[in-house]
């Protein structure tokens, strides 16, 4: 098994197509939702991701094929006043799972955020995802609380569409 990982080129036509094709996997995936991606969805993100300078994917072949999707979010911490990378999407395909892919996606981000001066590396994971969470407390990830006393940090939401 050959792993290949690369910073995806959002005019790339391929890596175009294997982005959307990984994350709609992932939103079939009860994990994700358990629907599909829209098509407006579909047909605009890539193009709106390029729009944004702080926006970045990596992209894991698996012998050739499109195995693992990371879509990352350059952000700021004040409390460091430095740079952090959040991890908005974590996608490994189905047929590839328990082979190492997230763990060689989480190595290259973390690559790119030395690269930048992060302070840090955020992203968020479902409560009775245990699968992931392993994966994530494997590679040194914890549930984020300044101390016993305040509680865990929870990750919440308002929609406005």
């Amino acid at each position: 098994m050959t792993v290949e990982l690369c910073v995806a080129d959002y005019e790339n036509d391929q890596h175009a197509r294997d982005l959307i094709y990984l994350l709609n996997a992932y939103a079939c995936d009860p994990q994700g939702g358990g629907e599909e991606l829209n098509q407006v969805v579909k047909e605009r993100l890539v193009d709106e991701l390029a729009k944004r300078p702080h926006a970045f994917s990596v992209l894991a072949y698996v012998d050739s094929k499109p195995g693992g999707l990371a879509n990352c979010f350059d952000g700021f911490s004040t409390f460091a006043c430095k740079p952090l990378v959040n991890i908005h999407d974590l996608v490994v395909h189905p047929e590839f799972r328990g082979q190492g892919i997230s763990q060689a996606l989480l190595n290259k981000i973390e690559e790119i955020a030395v690269s930048k001066g992060c302070c840090k590396i955020t992203l968020e994971v479902l409560e009775y995802n245990g699968v992931a969470q392993s994966a994530y407390k494997k590679f040194g990830f914890a549930p984020y609380q300044l101390d016993e006393q305040t509680g865990r940090a929870q990750f919440w939401q308002k929609s406005i569409d």
